[in-house]
């Protein structure tokens, strides 16, 4: 399997090309040159498949030849020893929990994978390898966890000062060592754009090996497949498709979703479900793509203004918006909604949601009262712990704190602050580099 860019102005690579590049060197996303389509029958015998096995076909078109079978499978079984439960909520709704990982987000399986990839790859190699990654929330705790004192990888973090809630801010700014945590004074698509910008920096580039741990990254991208096929195996009703809503920020998880289905899982329809940053609800609605400045929200990981991977959705329908639009469709929920939601789903059902988990819910719901035949499920994105005070507020209860959120919460926080200021920025990366802390 080969990865070509979407801007089509650089060579075609491998999967550990891919994955140490993080983007091109045209600064376009990586796509696969094709994608695996699976047999009916390995859809009908699921159930009796054991997860670590779904997710090793899953990906093994994929890697090609960069990682050999056993060591594939072996990182495969690392990445998913967590449990991924479908929660029947009612007879029409259910919910898909992806926060029983370690940080307790959905973004361990993609950290986690991609972590023991450039594990693997960095082996061999004399110099380190340093992971850039921008974060609006989870994906910052998640990274860290997964690349904490992986031999020969520096990994540089950077979050919106004010942004992310206490519980993300320890994740990521208290494991120090080869963990380094800036705080921007700006918002997560200043991040982004800081990211991106090393990433063009060709002197830099001369002296640092920089990748990506963002969903841009294919090794984060691609195996959040895993959880979708796992649902399929969970799912009760084999014989009517399930809709499928997704809290949706920077659109790698349902992209991932939606490249699951071309390769065969059988979806009737996606959601995305969107907070008030509504690019991809507006172009749904007019055909107009108008990335905005992100606005801040109670689902702070879905505070993106232009989403990067809804380019590679795009090319998994090859740019027609009419097939785009017969598979996908796109809510906007608000604050007071997303609040709302959290009181209903506890008083009406006992479940205690996050605010990206409520979001899912009311485009779901909303979706299903349109068609009232259809059953749906929502991804539960994150452990409703993450977001406390939001959450306790809504539903008017306590929530139990589990024993690793407690002894973190009494670590140091390890950050440095840095304006919106690529200079300063290159100057961490050139100490990271050199050895000498960021």
């Amino acid at each position: 399997m080969k990865f070509y860019s979407l801007h089509k102005q650089s060579p075609a690579v491998t999967f550990k090309e891919a994955a140490i590049n993080g983007q091109a060197p045209d600064k376009g996303l990586y796509f696969p040159e094709h994608i695996p389509v699976f047999d009916k029958s390995f859809f009908d015998q699921i159930g009796t498949v054991p997860d670590e096995d779904i997710a090793f076909r899953v990906i093994r078109p994929y890697t090609g030849q960069s990682i050999p079978d056993d060591e594939l499978y072996r990182i495969v079984k690392e990445t998913i020893d967590f449990p991924i439960p479908l929660v029947k909520l009612n007879e029409e709704i259910y919910s898909l929990e992806l926060f029983h990982g370690p940080t307790l987000a959905f973004k361990d399986i993609g950290a986690r994978f991609m972590s023991r990839c450039l594990g693997y790859f960095s082996k061999d190699r004399k110099e380190k390898v340093i992971v850039l990654v921008a974060t609006s929330g989870d994906t910052g705790g998640a990274v860290a966890d997964g690349f904490y004192n992986v031999p020969g990888v520096e990994v540089i973090i950077l979050y919106p000062a004010g942004k992310v809630s206490a519980i993300q801010e320890k994740q990521l700014t208290t494991l120090g060592n080869n963990i380094h945590a800036l705080e921007v004074n700006g918002n997560f698509d200043d991040c982004q754009d800081l990211v991106k910008q090393a990433f063009t920096d060709r002197e830099l580039s001369k002296h640092s090996l920089l990748t990506s741990a963002n969903s841009i990254n294919v090794a984060r991208w691609l195996p959040q497949q895993f959880y979708y096929f796992f649902a399929w195996k969970q799912w009760a009703f084999k014989n009517q498709l399930p809709v499928i809503a997704v809290p949706s920020g920077n659109f790698g998880n349902i992209c991932a979703g939606l490249l699951a289905h071309a390769s065969g899982l059988p979806v009737k329809h996606f959601i995305a479900a969107c907070n008030v940053n509504d690019v991809v609800p507006r172009f749904l609605a007019t055909g107009r793509y108008e990335p905005r400045k992100a606005i801040a929200t109670l689902s702070n990981a879905m505070d993106v203004g232009n989403p990067s991977n809804f380019v590679r959705i795009l090319e998994i329908f090859e740019k027609q918006q009419e097939g785009l639009k017969q598979m996908l469709s796109s809510y906007s929920i608000t604050d007071e909604e997303t609040i709302d939601t959290l009181k209903y789903l506890y008083q009406r059902f006992g479940y205690v949601a996050d605010p990206h988990g409520a979001v899912g819910f009311l485009a779901l719901t909303r979706y299903l009262n349109d068609h009232p035949r259809e059953k749906g499920i929502f991804l539960e994105t994150a452990h409703p712990v993450k977001f406390l005070s939001d959450v306790e507020q809504a539903i008017g209860a306590g929530i139990m704190i589990p024993p690793n959120i407690k002894s973190i919460m009494e670590k140091k926080s390890q950050a440095i602050s840095i304006n919106v200021d690529y200079e300063q920025l290159r100057a961490c990366i050139t100490n990271v580099s050199n050895g000498q802390g960021s």
